[in-house]
C-alpha cells in the first residue's frame, strides 16, 4: 500500500471548514492534554512513571518518523539506528563525562543529525523501496557495530553501560522516577509544538508536495531535495532524542536492545498510530508498541507475538488510517450526531 493511500492530509471542505472552526478548541485540548501530562507527575508512582516515560519516549521518535513516511512519503526500516545512537551517545556522556542526564537528549540530537545528515545525503538518492532496503542494511549493521572491540572501550561492548543517574535538586522534592519524567514531558512537549509548526507551515506544504509529485512541486519553487533532506533530518533528530531519553529512563543500554525489530515497532508506531496525525497518531502508536506485547503475553503465554500481529491486522482491516483514523472517525459521528440533535 502506498504512503498516499493512507494520506490524512486530503479532507473534504465540510470537514477542513471544521477543522478551522475546531482550532481554538483544539488548542485548548493541546493546554489541557499537556496540563494531564505535568500533572501526573503527582498521581503516577514507580513502574507506572517508568511505563509513560517510555512511552513518550518512543512518542518523539514516531513524530519524526512520521514526518518522513506521512508527510513526505519516504520509507524507512532503519530508524532504529538513530535510536540506538541517540541512546549511546546519552549514555556516553552520563558515563564518561557527568553530563546531566536532562541535558544529554541534546547533544544525542546533535550527533544523531550529523549521522543522519552523512546518511541521508546519499540515501535519498535512492526512493520508495530502495531508500527502504537502503535503510535496512542500516539497522542489522548497527548491533554488530555496538558489539565489536573497536568501540567497546566506549561502548562496553556486549556488556553494555549501565548508567547511574542522579535526581533532581532535593529543593524540587522529585525523587529519581519522576525527574526523568519531568524531563521526558518536557522534551515531549517541545517536539510537539515544533512538529506542529513544521507540517502546517511552508515546510509541510513542501513534504506534501514532494510526496504527491516531485516534478509539480518542482514547478511551484520547491526544492525536492532540501525537503527530502529536512525530513529525514528531523525524523533523526526526533529518534535520537526519543533513544536518549529511552535510555535515561531504562538507566541502562546493550546492543541486544536495539535489534532490528526496533526499527519494525517504530514503522508499526507510524502506521497503526496513523500516518499524518502529527500528535495524537505518534502517541496513540507509541502506546500500542509498549503496552500491547505485555497484555498479550498475559492472554496467550509463549504466542504473544501471535495475538500482537493479530492486533495489527484487525485495526488495519477497520480503518487503514489507524487509531488516530478511528479516533477522528469517532469524533465526526458524534459531531454528525451533535448538530442533528
Amino acid at each position: 500500500m502506498a504512503m498516499h493511500d493512507l494520506d490524512m492530509t486530503h479532507v473534504n471542505p465540510e470537514t477542513r471548514k471544521l477543522t478551522k472552526s475546531g482550532l481554538p478548541l483544539a488548542r485548548l485540548g493541546y493546554g489541557g492534554a499537556a496540563l494531564a501530562l505535568v500533572a501526573a507527575t503527582g498521581v503516577l508512582e514507580g513502574y507506572e512513571l517508568f511505563l509513560a516515560s517510555s512511552i513518550l519516549s518512543y512518542a518523539i521518535a514516531a513524530m519524526g518518523l512520521n514526518v518522513l513516511m506521512g508527510y513526505n512519503g519516504q520509507i524507512s526500516l532503519g530508524h532504529g539506528a538513530f535510536f540506538a545512537i541517540g541512546a549511546y551517545g546519552a549514555a556516553i556522556c552520563i558515563d564518561r563525562f557527568a553530563v546531566p542526564f536532562a541535558l544529554t537528549p541534546i547533544i544525542a540530537g546533535v550527533v544523531g543529525m550529523g549521522a543522519g545528515w552523512l546518511i541521508g545525503k546519499p540515501a535519498l538518492k535512492l526512493e520508495g523501496v530502495y531508500l527502504a532496503l537502503a535503510t535496512f542494511g542500516l539497522a542489522i549493521a548497527t548491533p554488530t557495530v555496538l558489539r565489536s572491540d573497536l568501540f567497546s572501550e566506549w561502548t562496553g561492548g556486549v556488556q553494555g553501560l549501565f548508567l547511574l543517574i542522579n535526581p533532581a535538586p532535593e529543593w524540587t522534592g522529585l525523587d529519581l522516577d519522576q525527574s526523568i519524567y519531568v524531563a521526558v514531558v518536557l522534551y515531549f512537549l517541545i517536539f510537539a509544538f515544533v512538529t506542529l509548526r513544521l507540517v502546517r507551515g511552508l515546510n509541510g506544504k513542501a513534504w506534501i508536495a514532494t510526496r504527491d509529485n516531485p516534478i509539480a512541486a518542482r514547478a511551484m519553487g520547491f526544492d525536492v531535495t532540501r525537503a527530502k533532506t529536512r525530513a529525514f533530518v528531523f525524523s533523526v533528530l526526533a529518534c535520537s532524542v526519543g533513544g536518549a531519553l529511552s535510555a535515561v529512563a531504562v538507566q541502562f543500554v546493550a546492543p541486544d536492545s536495539f535489534p532490528f525489530f526496533l526499527s519494525i515497532s517504530l514503522f508499526t508506531a507510524v502506521v497503526v498510530g496513523g500516518l499524518c496525525s502529527p500528535l495524537v497518531g505518534p502517541l496513540l502508536g507509541a502506546s500500542f508498541i509498549v503496552m500491547v506485547p505485555n497484555l498479550t503475553e498475559e492472554i496467550w503465554q509463549g504466542g504473544s507475538w501471535a495475538v500482537y500481529g493479530a492486533f495489527i491486522i484487525v485495526i488495519m482491516a477497520i480503518q487503514p488510517r489507524g487509531l488516530a483514523g478511528m479516533l477522528a472517525w469517532v469524533r465526526a459521528k458524534v459531531t454528525a450526531t451533535s448538530n442533528n440533535d
